[in-house]
Order: C-alpha cells, then structure tokens, then sequence
C-alpha cells in the first residue's frame, strides 16, 4: 500500500513531475480534438458558384427584358460603355439613315446557261488513216488553220488513174472527130451514105459525155485530197481530241474528231415568267436594244454585259417561262460554255424617287413600315408602301419624303414615342454633313438584309 504523502524529492521547489506521456491515437485525445472539416467541401463551393454564375450569364438577355425600360443596366450601342440606356431618362442609341431622291432600275431575274452561239464536232468527210494532230487540247484556234492530216496516198492514186482515163477518152474523141469531119466530105459526095454519118456524129457526143464524166473523176479525187488536210471551220476553243493519230477514221463515223466552241461572242440563254413578257415585247417592237447583265452563281461579281438579242417563239407550257438568249463580248474568257450565271435584264429606270435602304424597312402582318425619327429626337411609326427593289435600296412609293431619317439599326429598342440619340449614317454627328458613308446602291442580293426584326408597331 502506496503511501499518499508526498516525498522531499517530490515536493522539492523548482522541481515538478514530469508529464506522463500518452500514446499516439488515444483515445481521450482524440474525444478532446474539435472535428475537422472534411478538406473537400472548399473546392465544392467554389464549383457551385461558378455554375451559378455561369447560368445567371447565359439568362441575363431573357432576365432584362423583364427591367424596366430606364433601368441602369441596359447598355446602349456607343463605343467604350458610353451612354447607358436609362442613365439620361431613356434615351436609346441608334444609327438611322435619310430618304433620299434619286433614279433605281428595273430589272427582270433569271436563271440562265452560258450558251456559245456555234459549236462544232469536226469529222472526216474521207475514209483512212488519222497522220498527224496539228493542234494542242485547249487552244484557240482560227477558222482555216490545220487541225488533222489523214493519209493522202490512196487518194493520190486514184486522182492518177482518173486522170489517165480522161486522156484516154479524149483521145479516143479527137479520132471520132476527124471521122466526123471525113463523113461529111464523102456525104456531099454522095460516097457514103446518110446513115453513117448520123453514126459517126452520136459516137462524137458520145466520147464528149465520157470526157465530162472523166473530168469528174480527177476532180473528186482532187477534192478527196484537200478533205485529207482538216482545217477549222470556225474560230473557237479546241477541246479534248477524242481520236489518237494512228487510228483509221471513218468518214461515216458519228463520234467526232474534236469539238471547237465558239467563245467570243458568246450568248446566254435565260429564262423569264410569261407575266412579265409584255413589256419586254413592248421595248422590242418599239426597236429599243435591252442590255443584260450576268452575275455569277452568288450574284457577287458582274461576269459580262450584254445585249437581248432575241426571244423564243413559245411558251413552256409546264413551267409558265419563255427563253430568251442575250449576246456578250468575251474578250476576258469570264464566260464559259455551260457556265450558270444570273441574267439580270434591265426594262426601265425610274428618276426622281424617293429611296431608302432596305435596313430600315420593317415588316409585320398589317404591311411594312419604318421607325421615323422627328425632330425632337423621338420615334414613331410610320407605314409605308414599297415600289422597286434594287441592290440594297428600295423605291418608296408613299409614306416618306427625301429628307426624312429612318432608323436602321437598334429598331428591336424602340418604343413609340421613346427618346433616342441617332446618328445619321454616312454624316458627320458634329456638322451635320454627308461624310465618308457607303452611297446607296450595290450589287444585287448584298449589303444589308432586307429587313430586320425589331419591335411591332402597335395596331
């Protein structure tokens, strides 16, 4: 039994027990640690905000158009954050345009085929063997230069022997002759009798119709020999030759030796609806000339200008459209044959109109009509009627007076009788004055689209 009473050595000053050590994973310490976080939760945090952030940025254009139209947040279109919608009492940023007076074309589309107006199969007009090619695949060649050379011997020998049956039988005329002439001293005579002399005079006429068949023979075989040296008929493009020297032609062969396709000029053939037939028939009886234009497949680029050169005597009946062919100079080879291209035929051009570009022209299921901007710098709805298209511009035919500003882009910010601050396209915003602006007009299908969707007016 342990005594409780402390020893000298245990009570001495400055001199205390020492701890007693416990075990790693004790218990008691481990019931006496505060519980730890599991070190993974940090980073699931961090996830769950992104993604949060993330959708509130995708629905931010959607959770907008529940603001306000004077809130803070809604930016306007100027450069560097500059002018916030709602900041001066709603005022929107947008870029308008002026109606102007000028003249616009009236075309005729349609879908049309580079056509050359000759093309040619060249073929052998004599039978044999195909010598030389005197030309390169894809060449120009001009009408009468040499194409092919077929042998020409054969035909030398029959021009030989066509030429010695003529002498032959010339020969044999000249003695009938001088049988005739004989007779016809003994007829005065009396030495011989009528009858012979009537002879001797069909055996003349005879021989002479034997020397005219004779003269035949030489020239056939004269002219065989010019067909064994194939020129061009035409100036055109060679083709691919679709016979190799060494082979035998025949001159009733139907595949060809080479095509040459005439290029300059050349034609394209269109087609338009009947509906718009009569006036291109008005203009051509009057003995006015229409020019057409080819654009390509994309109608981008201008390919050619032309001339109508004339129009089919028929209808198709299954598709309502009648073809129409027009003649180009080709001089630079933009024209190929086969080629599709968008004919535009131009029947009239009208002066002195009103024109607006097509961006500002808004369309709804009551017509059309454009944001007008007035002079207080408000917008209001204005219905209008358009006439021509062209390019990127159209005819305004009532609604809009040269002068008048129309909104072109911001149209889907708009309110009827809200506030905006417009810059006027191609103007300088300081004088007031036409700057360095695109002009109106342009090929046909590009620049701005048609229209733009936007906010509709209020029935």
């Amino acid at each position: 039994m342990k005594d409780a009473t402390p020893t000298a050595l245990e009570t001495a000053p400055g001199l205390e027990p020492a701890p007693l050590e416990r075990p790693p994973h004790s218990p008691t310490d481990a019931r006496s640690r505060p519980p730890q976080p599991p070190a993974k939760r940090g980073w699931i945090g961090w996830v769950v905000l992104l993604v949060l952030a993330g959708i509130g940025y995708w629905q931010w254009p959607r959770i907008k158009t529940f603001l306000p139209s004077g809130d803070a947040t809604t930016q306007g279109t100027a450069k560097g954050g500059r002018g916030r919608r709602g900041a001066g009492g709603g005022t929107s940023q947008v870029v308008a345009a002026r109606a102007t007076k000028g003249d616009i074309k009236v075309y005729v589309t349609g879908l049309g085929a580079v056509t050359p107006i000759y093309t040619v199969t060249v073929n052998s007009r004599v039978t044999g063997q195909l010598m030389k090619v005197q030309f390169k695949e894809g060449q120009i060649v001009h009408q009468g230069d040499l194409l092919l050379e077929i042998d020409p011997r054969p035909y030398e020998v029959q021009l030989e022997q066509a030429e010695g049956q003529l002498v032959h039988d010339e020969a044999l005329l000249k003695n009938a002759n001088l049988d005739l002439d004989r007779y016809k001293t003994l007829m005065k005579q009396d030495a011989i009798p009528q009858q012979q002399l009537d002879t001797q005079a069909a055996l003349v006429t005879q021989y002479q119709g034997t020397i005219r068949t004779d003269q035949s023979q030489v020239d056939n075989a004269k002219l065989n020999l010019v067909y064994c040296h194939i020129t061009s008929p035409i100036t055109g493009l060679v083709g691919l030759r679709l016979v190799d020297p060494g082979n035998i032609v025949q001159s009733t062969s139907n595949t060809g030796l080479v095509v040459i396709t005439q290029l300059d000029p050349i034609s394209v053939i269109f087609t338009t609806a009947e509906d718009q037939l009569p006036p291109i028939l008005q203009r051509l009886h009057a003995g006015q000339q229409l020019m057409v234009e080819a654009w390509d497949r994309e109608n981008k680029n201008k390919l050619a200008e032309g001339k109508l050169e004339t129009v089919d005597n028929q209808i198709d009946p299954t598709t309502g459209t009648l073809k129409l062919r027009a003649v180009f100079a080709n001089e630079n080879g933009k024209l190929y044959p086969s080629q599709f291209v968008n004919s535009r035929l131009l029947v009239q051009q009208k002066q002195n109109i009103t024109l607006l570009q097509n961006a500002g022209i808004q369309r709804n299921s009551q017509g059309t009509y454009v944001w007008l901007v007035n002079s207080d710098q408000t917008v209001t709805v204005r219905p209008i009627t358009v006439g021509t298209t062209e390019g990127d511009v159209s005819e305004v035919t009532a609604g809009l007076q040269p002068g008048d500003s129309v909104v072109t882009v911001g149209v889907d910010r708009l309110e009827e009788g809200g506030k905006v601050n417009a810059q006027i396209a191609g103007e300088n915003p300081d004088t007031g004055k036409r700057g360095g602006g695109k002009p109106f007009g342009g090929k046909p299908g590009g620049g701005r689209p048609q229209h733009q969707r936007g906010a509709q007016p209020a029935s």
